[in-house]
């Protein structure tokens, strides 16, 4: 049966800190609102890049209390009973699982297309080919199924998937999920690469949200127990009370570790091009936005004298440096961030240590 576009529900998840991309972003201006790599903000360009397949009256965005007054003003055109509040952020399985009771009180024959708020992806084109294949198969087989990013280096930064080639009547490009792994070290990194057997894993997935509810009552019985209960709430005068008190219950669990790790049903992971990105350091950023063979990726005014392998992000002021390598530069009015470049995965340890430090002006 062809599947219909009516059924289709885009879940953006918007709720993220983004905190290994501070100083620039921040609480009050997370990631996902900033015009990184182009004029507009990185959440308009998710919900931009969906907009031709999935009705706008079927995108949810998902995000915490904390954000959503600055997330309303970069969704134009989605109405407010499309935007999901979490009480406190728990990762991503409970956001999904509360997604997919919004969902099935609207249509219990939804299927989800889950898609982080925050990524870069150059060609569209060839993103919606892929998304295609997947809600074909999700509609033909009731699968759960992930897009796989070949991977170009030993990236600690990303979990990975673990496939196979069944030989089965997959569409092309379709393969068999055998695991998830976590962010490896470097070592492990290098070695998943080597074998040739392992992806990138995107984070991004589809299902409908009848099966990803059986999965995680199967599997995260008592996260399945609050969201019945919440779902039970929904007319309650109290709502907003009830949500935060079975909501802040759910211990916080990443859909990877609660349900794709686990799993004893099929996953599917489609072997996906699109010039993909997570933007989730500024590591990455500076390959980003890297051209050609340039001795420093810079934004901004910059003096550079005998550097080189250097990322230096200071669009409002001038930034100079004189004999570094392999050194980020973040400067912005209030914050200025120096670090060895390859340690920028690190840098969430700062919002750590100033949240510790109760140094709020900061976060």
């Amino acid at each position: 049966m062809k599947l219909q576009n009516k059924h289709i529900y885009a879940v953006i998840m918007a709720g993220g800190a983004g905190t290994r991309f501070w100083p620039l972003s921040r609480e009050k201006s997370p990631k996902q609102v900033l015009s990184i790599t182009s004029d507009i903000s990185l959440l308009s360009e998710t919900i931009g890049r969906i907009s031709g397949l999935v009705p706008i009256e079927n995108i949810l965005i998902v995000t915490s209390r904390k954000q959503v007054d600055v997330i309303r003003p970069q969704i134009n055109g989605i109405e407010e009973s499309n935007i999901i509040i979490e009480p406190t952020p728990r990762n991503t399985s409970p956001c999904i699982g509360l997604a997919a009771i919004h969902i099935m009180r609207r249509d219990p024959n939804g299927i989800m297309l889950v898609l982080p708020s925050d990524h870069l992806i150059k060609d569209n084109s060839a993103f919606l080919k892929k998304v295609q294949t997947g809600l074909d198969l999700v509609n033909d087989n009731d699968s759960l199924v992930t897009m796989g990013i070949k991977p170009t280096r030993a990236e600690t930064g990303y979990g990975y998937i673990q496939f196979e080639n069944n030989g089965s009547e997959l569409p092309k490009g379709v393969y068999t999920v055998i695991t998830f792994a976590e962010k490896p070290n470097k070592a492990t990194a290098k070695r998943f690469v080597e074998s040739g057997d392992f992806y990138w894993n995107s984070g991004i997935f589809m299902w409908s949200a009848q099966r990803i509810l059986s999965e995680i009552e199967e599997h995260i019985p008592e996260q399945y127990e609050h969201l019945v209960l919440i779902d039970q709430g929904f007319d309650l005068d109290n709502f907003e009370d009830h949500i935060t008190n079975h909501y802040n219950r759910i211990k916080p669990i990443s859909i990877d570790y609660g349900i794709m790790e686990v799993t004893a049903s099929p996953i599917f992971m489609i072997s996906a091009d699109f010039g993909w990105s997570d933007i989730g350091s500024w590591d990455e950023l500076s390959r980003i936005f890297a051209n050609g063979d340039e001795d420093n990726v810079t934004r901004g005014e910059t003096v550079i004298i005998h550097s080189a392998d250097n990322f230096i992000y200071s669009p409002e002021k001038l930034t100079a440096i004189i004999g570094m390598e392999n050194v980020l530069v973040v400067n912005t009015p209030d914050a200025t961030l120096i670090c060895p470049l390859d340690r920028a995965q690190e840098v969430k340890a700062i919002v750590e240590k100033l949240r510790k430090d109760g140094r709020k002006e900061y976060l």
